[in-house]
């Protein structure tokens, strides 16, 4: 068997070990914990109960003080068992893709959380267990704003990659236009300026140059249209993005930083990681580029 396939049946908690980042996290786990409930889309499963399994780990932010045996200082256990047991109490689900999805993203409000797994299983509708396994991180909660009825809303925004071609343009204004009017923030994502630029011979080094030329060609997008605001950090994006505004991306401050960031260089991943990143209603990518394959999020040609 190989490592994929090993992988794709082993338990979640092997699964992050084996994603984990250079600098891997802190995890807590929940195990074989199983509850009845009534769940399912079918007619059989209504009116009657089932056993349902939940196998859960949370990679968790360093704790930058002494735990001191405090156990306010974690995340405890009970926070996992509450999440689950608040999603099922809520309402009668149909699928257990929502139902871990939302489970998910109550364990990822509590503020030491940064990445769950969840796997949830059906025990009693065959002779094997029937189930879903999904991977959220914190990353990828979308932005909230207050919509017009007063109450929070999530803000999932559009990003665009723009090739060279597109830049340059001359109906680059009428695009932006048509950008504009689908009515949600949209995010501008360039690529590597033409011509020559400096090689290090160093991949760290060859990165961070990569990196700033990218940047100056979303200057040089800035400078084309008013609109083009350039931002690097997830705090103006943020900004910006509940307020509907349209923005150029500055990818250096927020690759470098992130801790489960992309590991390459490539313009479009890059685009893409954001557009995950944001958890944004889609991508449009403008040029004749590869699209990384396995997105979360819908990917058009423009």
């Amino acid at each position: 068997m190989t490592t994929d396939i090993r992988l794709a049946f082993a338990h979640p908690e092997e699964r992050a070990v084996a994603s984990a980042s250079a600098d891997p996290r802190d995890r807590i786990s929940l195990r074989d914990h199983i509850v009845e409930v009534e769940i399912g889309a079918f007619q059989q499963e209504r009116g009657t109960r089932q056993r349902v399994q939940f196998n859960v780990v949370v990679e968790v932010r360093p704790q930058p003080q002494p735990l001191d045996d405090d156990v306010d200082k974690i995340l405890s256990y009970d926070r996992i068992t509450e999440a689950i047991a608040a999603e099922l109490s809520a309402e009668r689900l149909n699928l257990l893709e929502t139902l871990a999805a939302r489970i998910a993203e109550r364990i990822l409000a509590e503020p030491q959380a940064m990445r769950v797994f969840v796997r949830v299983e059906k025990l009693d509708r065959g002779p094997g267990k029937l189930g879903v396994e999904i991977v959220r991180s914190r990353a990828e909660a979308p932005v909230r704003a207050v919509g017009s009825d007063g109450n929070e809303e999530a803000v999932h925004p559009l990003v665009v990659y723009l090739d060279n071609a597109a830049i340059d343009d001359a109906g680059l204004g009428a695009r932006l236009d048509g950008l504009q009017a689908r009515g949600v923030p949209v995010i501008l994502a360039v690529g590597l300026p033409d011509g020559p630029r400096p090689l290090t011979g160093h991949k760290p080094t060859q990165r961070r140059v990569d990196l700033l030329a990218i940047e100056q060609n979303a200057w040089r997008l800035a400078a084309k249209d008013d609109r083009c605001v350039v931002v690097a950090t997830r705090t103006e994006i943020d900004w910006a993005v509940k307020r509907g505004q349209m923005i150029v991306w500055a990818p250096s401050k927020l690759v470098l930083d992130a801790v489960d960031g992309p590991q390459g260089r490539e313009a479009v991943a890059l685009a893409l990681w954001l557009a995950e990143m944001m958890a944004a209603s889609g991508m449009v990518v403008h040029g004749d580029v590869a699209l990384p394959a396995g997105s979360r999020v819908p990917v058009e040609r423009a």
